[in-house]
Formats: C-alpha cells, structure tokens, sequence
C-alpha cells in the first residue's frame, strides 16, 4: 500500500485535533473528488512499519482526539488488509481515541455483506473503528455545510453500536466518539 501523506494536526475530519492518514488508491473515481491524486494505487510513499511507527508517535499527545483513514479509498482490499494491523495497534496503544473511515463504500451492502463474505480480516478491522463516513462523494449533492461529509448522501455510521444493534445507527455529534 502507498499513502500520500499524513496530517499530524487534522481539525476537519473528525472532531478534536487528529491524525489524517490518506492512503493511495481509489477505483471510486467520485467527479469532484478533492484528492484526484491518490486515486492511483502507486502515488506518495509505501506504507511501512516505520510509518506505522511514526503514525504512533503522533497520537501520542493527550490534545489528538484519534486516527482518521481517508484517501484514495481505505478499504480497497490491497488497503484495508495493509491497514488491519494499524488498527490493531492503535487500539492497543490507545483504546481511549477513536478511529474514523471515510469510504465511498456502503456500510450495509458492501462492509456488512460483501466485503464480510469476502475477506476473513473485514470483521476485525470493523471491530476497530468507531465511525465511518459512508458513501461515495456526489457533486450534485455537495453541501459545503456539513460537518465531516462532503455530499447529502454520505452518512456518519457509528460502528460499534451499529454491531451491537444489528441495524445502521448515525453517529451523534457531541457522543466523544
């Protein structure tokens, strides 16, 4: 897996300050898309232990709020098998921060049934994240006043008790999620 870069001190993509992975690779090619870029599987730098490394370290001031995974497309499946053990890793280090995904993958049909059916490593990866951001990216739909969404249909998923419930629950700003 290649990424473009890391932001250390991301304040849009997610709340608190956090730590911004945008990884390389992308077959969504949404029109309007803001990183056009990383749509190429080869673009930026390989993802390497010392990058997970260095990702670590930069969630280590109690001020970051988390890790947030965006792109390109994290869970393109050359991505999301490199980033598992990331997940687990942060988790490990710290379970208090959370972790958000943006995809323009849909939480139920492809996360949930799919890509579950699919890949043995999907069950795991969802067990670390808190909050994904769901849907490909519209440009007739493109709102500039949302918070943590670029268009109407992406929505705000709150994984954990999505699982819990069985049934796609919206993340609620002000939950600390």
């Amino acid at each position: 897996m290649y990424y473009s870069v890391i932001k250390k001190h991301d304040i849009a993509d997610g709340p608190g300050v956090r730590v911004a992975l945008f990884v390389s690779g992308c077959t969504h090619r949404c029109e309007g898309c803001f990183n056009p870029e990383t749509w190429d599987f080869q673009y930026g730098t390989p993802f390497t232990d010392a990058v997970t490394d260095e990702i670590l370290e930069a969630l280590s001031p109690d001020y970051i709020a988390g890790l947030t995974l965006l792109g390109g497309e994290p869970l393109e499946p050359g991505n999301r098998q490199a980033l598992l053990p990331l997940l687990r890793a942060v988790k490990e280090a710290y379970p208090q921060k959370n972790i958000w995904c943006y995809t323009g993958y849909l939480f139920e049909a492809d996360l949930l049934e799919k890509f579950c059916a699919q890949w043995e490593g999907m069950e795991a990866f969802l067990s670390y994240l808190d909050v994904i951001v769901d849907g490909e990216f519209i440009m007739d739909r493109k709102n500039i006043s949302l918070r943590f969404r670029g268009s109407e249909n992406q929505r705000i998923i709150d994984v954990q008790e999505s699982l819990r419930q069985g049934k796609t629950v919206l993340w609620e700003d002000g939950e600390g999620r």
